[in-house]
């Protein structure tokens, strides 16, 4: 008896090898490609660790920033000055220093317009005569005084300093006279509008910048381009803007000297705001509505703002703004304050009148979910720009309403923890701030007023249009070299489905959640490489997802899982069922499928990436008890599975009587 049943089990054996083996030379799988153990195996170095955090000896420079510059609307020009105070706190003494002056891509002769298409794109320029007029830079350096010896090179400039600044704490002073035109549209990042009641100027890139100097590259110092944005020091900045006295500036940071600029009223009415959860006016819909149709440009009045632990600031302008304004409760009994301005025109509750409701809900949202938010205002600025972040600041679209003013709302914000927060290096990997950001919103936006714009864009098979079209690219790619028409997909869409699929499918809630908030403390206010990233994910999750970085990140590979065939022990579905499975493209994923019998029973079974590990087939025994009506892998649609053609096997088959 015991021989008999041996044989048997060694022919059902030799069964399912021979169909793995057929099925095997009919995908394109490899597992020794997708389970690489040379993959990501660099060791750590006293910088950055191997398990993903700072190391013991981690350093970054830092650049604090006073400004001062002046608003003049008949002549479209800022104009002022910039000192910058940098503190060297890398190892390496440095002999130059490189700054950003991204203004200059706004001029015709620079490599961003060199590099747009003939036809309109979000980041062509032109027709513009822009770029910054730099009338002096200074240096303070040793308790000297020097003319700095620089070279002006498209959106660069380098200064070559009298002396090295000292490693591990050598300070430098950098004076900049400067001025710019403003652009109309500056590549969706700043620009103006006109409006029934005067111009909306929304300011950006408007100082010289310090470049990145870091451990892994140096300086970092790639152009400008337009859809690459910015990587940048934190430091403290302490800016005044100088503007007509009937416009209303808001901007970074903290107003320093509200009895100088606002009225009484404006005052109360903003002490209110910050203890009211509602909106409460600071200039009403009717007060805009009131002003002349003409400004008088001939007096100005200073606006004096201050950011703390900051990379960037921005600001906006204009006598045309409706203003208003509600506290922001946070973690911990602390505050904020949301605050929206935009014109009377879109000022209805279908449109900017929900403003700040947005704002609210976005901050506290992701701070009770990841991290506490960590400026002083959120500002909404209607205007030009499409969608646009700053810290503590954001651009939005004077056109969006309802579900689109949310959704850009809700993503511009997001952004204050990646990479106002997490400061990522966005001109190098567009994903790790862009796709992060994409990726918190799907649960911001499944939440927000239970569910009132809540989408299906969470869904992987939403990204096989792009990832089977020719425009499809991996992930791991300069932004200013992934295509055009491909770029939001890219970046934004099939980053956040990565980590969609990372949290709900690979490791769930609990593991990823725990990794992901430890990611973002760790490298609050850092400069973290997406290895950084890659690595604190795998060893706090405890979970080798090499595999998963290499297969969705750094390759543009598919998937595509396929129920293959059901065979019956003994032919007797009673004594069991033998589903085999498999993987056709490159890809490899969990598995997840839903087995219904036909008497009405349903099974669902979960296996591991790891059923994987040696071939393109898996075959597996279930305990059934009557013969099986079908067999569905991926049952809920979770994965982007290119050919859903072969996710569903039917039964023709009859048990011989």
């Amino acid at each position: 008896m015991k021989l008999l049943q041996a044989l048997k089990l060694s022919f059902l054996f030799l069964i399912l090898i021979c169909v793995n083996n057929y099925s095997q030379t009919n995908s394109k799988y490899n597992q020794h490609d997708v389970f690489d153990p040379t993959f990501l195996i660099e060791p750590g170095t006293v910088y950055r660790s191997g398990s993903g955090m700072p190391g013991p000896y981690y350093w970054q420079n830092t650049a604090d920033y006073v400004i001062n510059v002046k608003l003049d609307p008949e002549e479209n020009l800022i104009s002022g000055d910039v000192k910058i105070t940098y503190t060297n706190n890398s190892p390496d003494n440095l002999t130059h220093l490189w700054l950003q002056l991204d203004q200059n891509k706004f001029n015709p002769k620079s490599r961003g317009t060199a590099a747009a298409p003939v036809k309109s794109s979000r980041w062509g320029n032109r027709n513009f005569e822009g770029g910054y007029d730099i009338k002096s830079v200074a240096l303070i350096f040793n308790n000297n005084n020097y003319d700095a010896d620089y070279l002006i090179d498209d959106t660069r400039m380098r200064i070559i300093l009298p002396d090295a600044l000292k490693g591990k704490g050598g300070i430098i002073e950098i004076n900049i006279d400067y001025s710019f035109p403003v652009a109309e549209y500056g590549s969706d990042r700043m620009g103006t509008l006109k409006t029934k009641k005067g111009i909306i100027y929304e300011i950006a890139q408007w100082y010289p910048r310090m470049f990145v100097y870091d451990d892994v590259l140096g300086w970092n110092t790639l152009p400008y381009l337009g859809a690459g944005e910015f990587y940048l020091d934190y430091g403290d900045f302490d800016f005044t803007i100088e503007a007509p006295t009937d416009f209303i500036v808001v901007a970074s940071g903290e107003l320093q000297n509200p009895n100088e600029v606002l009225t009484v009223d404006q005052r109360e009415r903003l002490a209110e705001a910050r203890r009211s959860d509602d909106r409460v006016y600071i200039r009403t819909i009717d007060e805009a509505k009131a002003l002349d149709s003409v400004s008088n440009v001939s007096d100005y009045k200073t606006w004096h703002f201050k950011m703390f632990n900051s990379r960037d600031i921005s600001w906006a302008a204009s006598r045309a703004f409706v203003w208003d304004a509600a506290r922001i409760n946070l973690p911990d009994k602390k505050t904020s304050l949301a605050m929206s301005v935009y014109p009377y025109e879109v000022a209805d509750d279908s449109a900017w009148g929900r403003s700040t409701e947005y704002v609210k809900y976005s901050i506290e949202f992701y701070s009770k979910t990841w991290f506490p938010y960590t400026y002083p205002v959120a500002v909404n600025v209607a205007g030009r720009v499409g969608g646009m972040e700053y810290p503590g600041i954001v651009f939005c679209s004077y056109k969006a309403k309802g579900r689109r003013l949310w959704g850009v709302t809700d993503h511009e914000f997001g952004h204050n923890w990646f990479p106002m927060i997490v400061g990522s290096n966005e001109r190098r990997y567009m994903w790790q701030d862009e796709g992060f950001n994409s990726f918190i919103n799907i649960y911001s936006t499944r939440n927000f007023n239970n569910g009132e714009y809540k989408s299906r864009r969470d869904s992987a098979r939403k990204i096989l249009d792009y990832t089977l079209s020719d425009t499809s690219e991996a992930i791991m790619n300069y932004p200013d070299v992934i295509q055009f028409k491909g770029l939001g997909n890219n970046a934004y869409f099939k980053t956040a489905i990565g980590l969609y699929m990372l949290r709900e499918i690979i490791l769930g809630h609990d593991r990823f959640d725990y990794a992901f908030k430890e990611y973002i403390k760790r490298w609050a206010f850092k400069h973290p490489t997406p290895k950084d990233f890659f690595r604190t994910m795998n060893s706090v999750t405890g979970d080798n997802l090499n595999w998963f970085w290499k297969e969705w990140f750094y390759n543009d590979w598919s998937l595509d899982q396929a129920v293959d065939k059901v065979q019956y022990v003994n032919g007797d579905p009673k004594e069991g069922s033998v589903i085999t499975i498999s993987n056709r493209e490159k890809m490899a994923m969990p598995v997840e499928l839903k087995i219904i019998e036909k008497n009405g029973n349903v099974l669902f079974k979960k296996l591991p990436v790891e059923i994987w590990h040696r071939g393109s087939t898996w075959s597996f025994k279930v305990k059934t008890t009557t013969q099986l009506d079908s067999v569905i892998v991926d049952p809920n649609y979770q994965l982007p599975d290119i050919d859903q053609s072969n996710n569903v096997w039917t039964s023709n088959y009859k048990l011989k009587k």
